[in-house]
């Protein structure tokens, strides 16, 4: 029996063995605490801002105090998205996002609205690209936050993140990115790119689960979401997670390192599979041709449901994603997909594929196979 084709990254990474190495330098006796001054709390203090600076490195953050450390991307979504708009609301009471944002900058930014806040959607293309004439006549000097995907999650489009930069900072905004998905697969400069405050996964990273990071641009004021102690400049309280912090480091390093290779040879794949799969009849691309992330590969099907897809290929030993794993319980349609202009039972009929170190091209021909056949079968049973 051949073995399982793992093709969901963008839901959890396996850890990198790199990063599993490094975490044998942790004895199993240590128990430090950054906030103590012996030895024990001196080591953690020291391994947190060894982590702080890899992170910032990878970033193009010139300064490693502007990275806190939180619990993962919810997280660092909902400090930077309320904690920038609370702070800030002297200034303005107006958020605004994409209609493709993830739900947890969604959901932080319509519960602003129980606090007086206007939150206003903009629209993106097809290919899911922002509306620059949408987000210039949506974003005024009432706008505090500015949250646009750096790279989508679902449809694996890169935005114009400058361009949104620059029209969100001649209106004195602050521009908040998740770039959980995009970091450590396409270079990322926080200055160059002109964001304020930006989002990071330990896992997409390579690193563990239940760690994430927040880069925060100095001189921008944010407000704690949670009140407690004074870890992480006050903005994240709580003791802090010195080893899943600490992998996330060297995860952040070994990433930086490997994209100038890593990248291009996922390219590779990813071009592949995208020709096999649109070979197959009402099979489509979904997000930018050519400006996506180089390990994300998402299809749509005409006539069938993107669960019966997953389950059907999954029995064949391979894993892929139908929308994201935030959302896959429910059974409404993609609001991502729904927001590029497909019709609901359209957007029902995806699939996604994001690629990680473990795969190569020799996998296309089987997973190709593997999506005709299901999508045969499943068209020969569809009621739609």
């Amino acid at each position: 029996m051949e073995g399982r084709i793992y093709l969901d990254h963008a839901a959890a990474m396996p850890v990198h063995p790199g990063v599993a190495r490094f975490a044998r330098r942790f004895p199993e006796s240590f128990a430090g605490n950054p906030s103590t001054i012996y030895r024990e709390g001196l080591f953690a203090q020291e391994a947190l801002a060894e982590a702080r600076e890899k992170v910032a490195a990878l970033i193009g953050a010139g300064d490693p105090a502007s990275i806190i450390f939180t619990s993962g991307a919810t997280e660092s979504n909902n400090i930077a998205i309320r904690g920038a708009a609370l702070r800030n609301k002297k200034t303005g009471k107006m958020v605004v996002t994409s209609t493709i944002e993830h739900i947890s900058v969604l959901n932080p930014a319509k519960d602003l609205q129980k606090s007086g806040f206007t939150f206003t959607q903009v629209p993106v293309d097809r290919f899911g690209v922002i509306d620059l004439d949408a987000l210039g006549a949506a974003v005024t000097p009432e706008t505090v936050v500015t949250s646009v995907h750096y790279a989508n999650n679902e449809i694996g489009t890169v935005q114009p993140i400058r361009e949104v930069a620059e029209i969100v900072h001649d209106r004195g905004g602050f521009l908040h990115a998740d770039a959980t998905d995009a970091a450590g697969r396409i270079p990322i400069n926080v200055g160059r790119d002109g964001i304020d405050l930006l989002t990071l996964s330990g896992n997409q990273l390579g690193g563990p689960d239940g760690v994430g990071a927040l880069y925060i641009r100095p001189g921008v004021r944010v407000q704690p979401v949670l009140v407690g102690g004074g870890q992480e400049r006050g903005l994240r309280p709580g003791t802090e997670n010195v080893f899943g912090i600490a992998c996330m480091g060297e995860a952040a390093r070994l990433a930086g390192e490997e994209m100038p290779e890593e990248s291009p040879r996922l390219v590779a794949i990813r071009d592949r599979l995208i020709a096999g799969i649109t070979g197959i009849e009402e099979a489509f691309l979904t997000g930018h041709p050519a400006e996506r992330l180089p390990h994300h590969a998402s299809f749509r099907f005409s006539r069938i449901e993107g669960e019966s897809i997953q389950l059907a290929m999954n029995a064949l030993g391979i894993a892929v994603a139908t929308g994201s794993a935030c959302t896959s319980r429910t059974l409404e349609a993609s609001h991502v997909l729904l927001a590029i202009g497909l019709a609901h039972d359209e957007a029902h009929g995806s699939m996604v594929a994001t690629l990680g170190r473990r795969n190569s091209l020799d996998e296309v021909p089987r997973v190709v196979n593997a999506a005709r056949e299901t999508v045969k079968r499943l068209r020969a049973i569809t009621p739609l």
